[in-house]
């Protein structure tokens, strides 16, 4: 009922920049909140950065200050501008979405991840 398609992931230098794009489509009738999780090989998933209804943001510790997660609401679509990116910073970014759909029934939705990788 609800699809997420990730894009902007790809290899960047270390103090680079990438600009991660997420766009929720289906039968939405409002969306609760949108976010980002990441998960490095052999690390726990971990939030990166949320957005919710209303504007408000929660950032993970390790991106406070370098990660700006943004929408646009009309096209149900969330942004994750990254900079000053680190080595720590390569995993697999994971959209999610909590929406409520058309009829009323809330429901959460996984995307299916896009690698992020940086080079020192």
């Amino acid at each position: 009922q609800v699809q997420l398609v990730e894009s902007g992931g790809g290899l960047v230098q270390a103090g680079g920049s990438l600009r991660l794009s997420c766009a929720a489509s289906g039968s939405i009738g409002s969306i609760n909140f949108m976010g980002w999780h990441r998960q490095a090989p052999g690390k726990q998933r971990e939030l990166v950065a949320r957005i919710t209804s209303g504007g408000s943001t929660n950032y993970g510790d390790s991106v406070k200050g370098r990660f700006t997660i943004s929408r646009d609401n009309a096209k149900n679509t969330v942004y994750l501008q990254m900079n000053s990116l680190t080595p720590e910073d390569t995993a697999v970014y994971y959209c999610n979405a909590d929406v409520t759909l058309t009829s009323g029934r809330r429901y959460f939705k996984w995307g299916q991840g896009t690698q992020v990788t940086v080079s020192s």
